[in-house]
């Protein structure tokens, strides 16, 4: 059976990340994508121009259409915005069994502010404790924790436990941004804390690349995989379309992964 995914998340126009990038990845990780859209943006490789955030009674009717007729097997959060965004989805989606993967998008690549400062509370009290996984990237677990970003590995386990004490079901925090040559990601359960190594890629074309992790750490989720399992192979994924990011020309800055990179040449 192909599993149904929600991505509940902010639209980006040049199709890198958001929305766009969430389909892509639910598709190509054999999912069925479905899609609230909790903003919409001005933007392309080299920045974010303009956000117009859609009305929360908006964004809540978008979900609740889609519970009255569609089984949902995972759900994933990505750009929310403000807080009473983030109230009207934690309404919306009272009651739902299906695996919520939670992506704490705050700050784009270029470093525009895509979630208010006021409302990263209202995201940590109400959302994250919710959530089957967060997966947050060293600022973005910073900002959670109200503290300095992680510079090594001790320091990503710290947080990493930290995180998870704040209710999530699992964290895997992403450590992209060490100055490494590799990519280690860090999973962190009740259980203990479980290390995911990575290659590091040398290109600028990253954009997205969070959004494609969690979409497809979703959509294994609801293929049955336990977090390790499905989290393994989200990076996988996400490592190969990094890789093969190059052979696309979309852009003159961050430009997008490749979703399709065994499926195009």
């Amino acid at each position: 059976m192909i599993p149904n995914i929600l991505s509940i998340a902010g639209s980006d126009p040049s199709g890198g990340a958001g929305i766009q990038a969430d389909i892509k990845a639910i598709s190509a990780n054999g999912g069925y994508a479905m899609a609230a859209i909790t903003a919409l943006t001005a933007q392309n490789t080299r920045g974010v121009a303009r956000v117009a955030l859609v009305d929360p009674d908006m964004v809540a009717a978008q979900i609740a259409a889609i519970r009255a007729d569609i089984r949902i097997d995972a759900v994933k959060i990505g750009m929310l915005g403000t807080a009473a965004i983030i109230a009207a989805v934690a309404d919306a989606l009272e009651g739902l069994a299906a695996p919520v993967v939670l992506d704490p998008v705050m700050v784009a690549k270029g470093g525009d502010r895509l979630l208010a400062e006021e409302a990263v509370a209202a995201l940590r009290a109400v959302l994250v404790p919710r959530a089957a996984v967060i997966t947050p990237n060293l600022p973005e677990a910073a900002d959670l924790l109200g503290g300095a970003e992680a510079c090594d590995l001790a320091g990503m386990e710290d947080q990493a436990r930290a995180l998870l004490a704040l209710g999530p079901g699992a964290v895997l925090l992403k450590g992209g941004h060490l100055a490494t040559g590799d990519s280690p990601d860090l999973l962190a359960t009740a259980a203990g804390i479980e290390r995911i190594d990575g290659p590091r890629h040398a290109t600028a074309n990253t954009h997205g690349t969070g959004c494609t992790l969690s979409a497809a750490l979703a959509t294994h989720l609801a293929l049955g995989l336990l977090p390790m399992a499905a989290a393994r192979a989200a990076k996988s994924y996400t490592a190969a379309a990094i890789a093969a990011a190059d052979r696309l020309t979309v852009g003159g800055g961050h430009g997008p992964t490749h979703h399709f990179h065994d499926r195009q040449p």
